[in-house]
Protein backbone atom coordinates (compact mmCIF):
# COMPACT_ATOMS: atom_id res chain seq x y z
CA UNK A 1 0.00 0.00 0.00
CA UNK A 2 1.37 3.21 -1.07
CA UNK A 3 1.92 6.18 1.23
CA UNK A 4 -0.02 9.47 1.27
CA UNK A 5 2.33 12.02 -0.16
CA UNK A 6 2.24 15.38 1.58
CA UNK A 7 4.19 18.87 1.53
CA UNK A 8 6.17 18.48 4.87
CA UNK A 9 4.27 20.31 7.77
CA UNK A 10 6.63 21.34 11.00
CA UNK A 11 4.91 19.61 14.22
CA UNK A 12 4.52 23.50 15.82
CA UNK A 13 2.90 24.53 12.68
CA UNK A 14 0.31 21.17 12.76
CA UNK A 15 -2.49 23.90 14.31
CA UNK A 16 -1.97 27.11 13.35
CA UNK A 17 -3.56 30.18 15.76
CA UNK A 18 -2.77 34.05 15.37
CA UNK A 19 0.07 35.29 16.16
CA UNK A 20 0.94 35.91 19.65
CA UNK A 21 -0.66 32.42 20.80
CA UNK A 22 0.76 29.12 21.52
CA UNK A 23 0.96 26.70 18.31
CA UNK A 24 -0.54 23.50 19.79
CA UNK A 25 -2.29 23.37 23.25
CA UNK A 26 -0.62 21.75 26.38
CA UNK A 27 -1.93 18.48 26.25
CA UNK A 28 -1.52 18.44 22.11
CA UNK A 29 2.33 19.14 23.12
CA UNK A 30 2.46 16.78 25.57
CA UNK A 31 2.09 14.25 22.92
CA UNK A 32 4.86 14.64 20.85
CA UNK A 33 6.92 13.77 23.56
CA UNK A 34 8.51 10.17 23.64
CA UNK A 35 7.89 9.59 26.94
CA UNK A 36 4.24 10.36 26.75
CA UNK A 37 4.02 8.12 23.44
CA UNK A 38 5.89 5.34 25.17
CA UNK A 39 3.25 5.13 28.31
CA UNK A 40 -0.05 6.29 25.76
CA UNK A 41 -0.64 2.68 25.00
CA UNK A 42 -1.07 1.74 28.83
CA UNK A 43 -3.34 4.76 29.79
CA UNK A 44 -5.36 3.79 26.86
CA UNK A 45 -5.94 -0.02 28.00
CA UNK A 46 -7.08 1.44 31.24
CA UNK A 47 -8.67 4.60 30.28
CA UNK A 48 -12.29 3.83 29.18
CA UNK A 49 -12.45 2.00 32.43
CA UNK A 50 -11.60 4.71 34.74
CA UNK A 51 -13.83 7.07 32.70
CA UNK A 52 -16.82 4.50 32.23
CA UNK A 53 -17.08 3.40 35.92
CA UNK A 54 -17.14 -0.09 35.13
CA UNK A 55 -15.07 -3.07 33.45
CA UNK A 56 -14.49 -1.92 29.46
CA UNK A 57 -10.57 -3.51 28.17
CA UNK A 58 -9.95 -2.55 24.93
CA UNK A 59 -11.05 -6.02 23.73
CA UNK A 60 -14.61 -5.01 24.94
CA UNK A 61 -14.11 -1.44 22.87
CA UNK A 62 -12.78 -3.18 19.65
CA UNK A 63 -16.01 -5.77 19.76
CA UNK A 64 -18.61 -2.65 20.45
CA UNK A 65 -16.61 -1.22 17.42
CA UNK A 66 -17.05 -3.78 14.79
CA UNK A 67 -20.41 -4.99 16.03
CA UNK A 68 -21.66 -1.29 15.03
CA UNK A 69 -19.69 -0.63 12.01
CA UNK A 70 -18.76 -4.18 10.67
CA UNK A 71 -15.73 -2.44 8.73
CA UNK A 72 -15.06 -5.18 5.59
CA UNK A 73 -11.82 -5.85 3.71
CA UNK A 74 -11.12 -4.12 1.16
CA UNK A 75 -12.79 -0.72 2.71
CA UNK A 76 -10.16 2.43 3.20
CA UNK A 77 -10.91 4.01 6.50
CA UNK A 78 -8.71 7.02 8.16
CA UNK A 79 -7.60 6.59 11.53
CA UNK A 80 -7.69 10.41 12.66
CA UNK A 81 -5.15 11.08 15.82
CA UNK A 82 -4.23 7.00 15.87
CA UNK A 83 -1.81 7.81 18.57
CA UNK A 84 -0.22 4.61 19.26
CA UNK A 85 -2.39 2.64 16.39
CA UNK A 86 -5.36 0.93 18.62
CA UNK A 87 -8.02 1.44 16.14
CA UNK A 88 -5.84 1.00 13.19
CA UNK A 89 -4.65 -2.21 14.44
CA UNK A 90 -8.32 -3.25 14.87
CA UNK A 91 -9.32 -1.83 11.25
CA UNK A 92 -6.18 -3.73 9.76
CA UNK A 93 -6.97 -7.11 11.55
CA UNK A 94 -10.17 -6.84 9.67
CA UNK A 95 -8.76 -6.11 6.01
CA UNK A 96 -9.20 -2.57 5.62
CA UNK A 97 -6.61 -0.26 4.24
CA UNK A 98 -6.08 2.25 6.67
CA UNK A 99 -4.15 5.62 7.10
CA UNK A 100 -2.88 6.19 10.50
CA UNK A 101 -3.04 9.82 10.68
CA UNK A 102 -1.49 11.89 14.31
CA UNK A 103 -0.05 15.32 14.49
CA UNK A 104 2.63 13.67 17.03
CA UNK A 105 5.64 11.72 15.02
CA UNK A 106 6.43 10.04 18.45
CA UNK A 107 2.86 8.65 18.73
CA UNK A 108 3.57 7.89 14.88
CA UNK A 109 6.44 6.00 15.53
CA UNK A 110 5.10 4.21 18.76
CA UNK A 111 1.71 2.71 16.74
CA UNK A 112 4.51 1.35 14.02
CA UNK A 113 5.98 -0.52 16.85
CA UNK A 114 2.67 -1.86 17.72
CA UNK A 115 1.05 -2.20 14.48
CA UNK A 116 3.62 -3.61 12.03
CA UNK A 117 0.88 -4.43 9.68
CA UNK A 118 1.53 -3.58 6.08
CA UNK A 119 -2.14 -2.44 5.60
CA UNK A 120 -1.36 0.58 7.59
CA UNK A 121 -0.08 3.77 6.20
CA UNK A 122 1.51 6.43 8.95
CA UNK A 123 1.17 9.48 7.88
CA UNK A 124 2.09 13.40 10.34
CA UNK A 125 -0.90 15.09 9.00
CA UNK A 126 -3.10 18.48 10.62
CA UNK A 127 -6.31 16.76 10.49
CA UNK A 128 -7.98 20.09 10.81
CA UNK A 129 -7.12 21.06 7.48
CA UNK A 130 -5.37 17.61 5.64
CA UNK A 131 -5.45 18.23 2.42
CA UNK A 132 -6.48 14.79 1.24
CA UNK A 133 -9.15 14.59 -1.67
CA UNK A 134 -12.80 15.00 -0.80
CA UNK A 135 -14.68 11.66 -0.26
CA UNK A 136 -12.10 9.40 -0.01
CA UNK A 137 -12.54 7.22 3.10
CA UNK A 138 -14.87 4.52 3.27
CA UNK A 139 -15.47 5.04 7.49
CA UNK A 140 -13.40 7.69 9.45
CA UNK A 141 -12.28 6.21 13.50
CA UNK A 142 -12.12 9.01 16.19
CA UNK A 143 -10.50 7.70 19.32
CA UNK A 144 -10.46 10.74 22.19
CA UNK A 145 -9.22 12.95 19.58
CA UNK A 146 -12.00 15.25 19.70
CA UNK A 147 -10.96 16.17 23.13
CA UNK A 148 -7.62 17.48 22.38
CA UNK A 149 -7.71 19.09 18.71
CA UNK A 150 -7.39 22.60 18.63
CA UNK A 151 -10.55 23.64 17.27
CA UNK A 152 -13.06 20.84 17.11
CA UNK A 153 -15.75 22.30 14.70
CA UNK A 154 -12.95 22.20 12.17
CA UNK A 155 -11.80 19.34 12.71
CA UNK A 156 -14.79 17.64 12.21
CA UNK A 157 -16.35 19.26 9.33
CA UNK A 158 -12.84 18.35 7.62
CA UNK A 159 -13.32 14.59 8.71
CA UNK A 160 -17.29 14.99 6.98
CA UNK A 161 -15.35 16.11 4.50
CA UNK A 162 -12.87 13.31 3.22
CA UNK A 163 -16.01 10.75 3.85
CA UNK A 164 -17.35 9.42 0.82
CA UNK A 165 -21.76 9.17 0.17
CA UNK A 166 -22.78 6.34 2.67
CA UNK A 167 -19.44 6.17 4.76
CA UNK A 168 -19.87 6.64 8.08
CA UNK A 169 -17.53 8.02 11.12
CA UNK A 170 -17.24 6.38 14.81
CA UNK A 171 -16.45 8.86 17.32
CA UNK A 172 -15.53 7.98 21.13
CA UNK A 173 -14.97 11.20 23.34
CA UNK A 174 -15.63 12.26 26.86
CA UNK A 175 -18.41 14.56 26.60
CA UNK A 176 -19.21 18.31 28.56
CA UNK A 177 -20.69 17.89 32.12
CA UNK A 178 -19.93 21.01 33.44
CA UNK A 179 -18.03 20.31 36.30
CA UNK A 180 -15.39 21.77 37.47
CA UNK A 181 -12.36 19.42 36.91
CA UNK A 182 -13.59 19.52 33.62
CA UNK A 183 -13.38 23.56 33.57
CA UNK A 184 -10.04 23.48 35.19
CA UNK A 185 -8.76 20.69 32.16
CA UNK A 186 -10.24 23.24 29.41
CA UNK A 187 -7.71 26.14 30.54
CA UNK A 188 -5.38 26.88 28.33
CA UNK A 189 -2.48 26.27 30.42
CA UNK A 190 -3.73 23.33 31.67
CA UNK A 191 -4.64 21.55 28.73
CA UNK A 192 -6.66 23.33 26.79
CA UNK A 193 -9.12 20.56 26.68
CA UNK A 194 -12.89 20.31 24.59
CA UNK A 195 -15.33 18.58 26.10
CA UNK A 196 -18.34 19.02 23.38
CA UNK A 197 -21.71 18.59 24.15
CA UNK A 198 -23.48 15.52 21.71
CA UNK A 199 -26.02 17.77 20.40
CA UNK A 200 -23.10 20.49 19.46
CA UNK A 201 -21.48 17.46 17.65
CA UNK A 202 -24.70 16.55 15.81
CA UNK A 203 -24.62 20.55 14.52
CA UNK A 204 -21.31 20.20 13.45
CA UNK A 205 -22.19 17.30 11.02
CA UNK A 206 -25.30 18.34 8.89
CA UNK A 207 -24.61 16.17 6.53
CA UNK A 208 -24.26 13.27 8.87
CA UNK A 209 -26.91 11.20 10.90
CA UNK A 210 -26.27 9.04 14.00
CA UNK A 211 -27.63 5.87 13.80
CA UNK A 212 -25.99 4.54 17.23
CA UNK A 213 -24.84 6.42 20.43
CA UNK A 214 -24.25 4.71 23.63
CA UNK A 215 -22.81 7.01 26.92
CA UNK A 216 -20.89 4.79 29.31
CA UNK A 217 -20.38 6.55 32.41
CA UNK A 218 -18.42 9.72 31.17
CA UNK A 219 -17.68 8.57 27.73
CA UNK A 220 -19.43 8.61 24.39
CA UNK A 221 -19.48 6.58 21.30
CA UNK A 222 -21.27 7.44 18.19
CA UNK A 223 -21.64 6.07 14.89
CA UNK A 224 -22.24 8.57 12.28
CA UNK A 225 -23.63 7.98 8.56
CA UNK A 226 -23.13 10.59 6.04
CA UNK A 227 -26.02 10.81 3.57
CA UNK A 228 -25.97 8.99 0.01
CA UNK A 229 -26.42 11.85 -2.35
CA UNK A 230 -27.34 9.03 -5.05
CA UNK A 231 -29.73 7.82 -2.75
CA UNK A 232 -31.22 11.18 -1.29
CA UNK A 233 -31.94 12.39 -5.06
CA UNK A 234 -33.91 9.23 -5.93
CA UNK A 235 -35.82 9.46 -2.84
CA UNK A 236 -36.30 13.32 -3.35
CA UNK A 237 -37.33 12.59 -7.12
CA UNK A 238 -39.89 10.09 -5.79
CA UNK A 239 -41.63 12.25 -3.63
CA UNK A 240 -42.10 15.00 -6.22
CA UNK A 241 -43.34 12.30 -8.69
CA UNK A 242 -46.14 11.35 -6.15
CA UNK A 243 -46.48 14.86 -5.29
CA UNK A 244 -47.85 14.90 -8.87
CA UNK A 245 -49.92 11.81 -8.74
Amino acid sequence: MTSVTQKPQMQENLNPVPSGQPALSVAQRSNTLELTARGYALWRARSLGLLSGQPFSLAREARLFRALCRPHAGERWLDAGTSAGFYAGVLASAGCRVLAADLSAAMLREGQRREPNAQIDWALLNLEDSGLPDGSFDGVTVGATLNETHDPARFLRELARVLRPGGQLWLMYVPRTGGPLQSLLSTAALGGLNFPDPAWVARQLPELSLTDGLGLGAVRFGRYVKADAVKTGAEGAGAAQQGHL
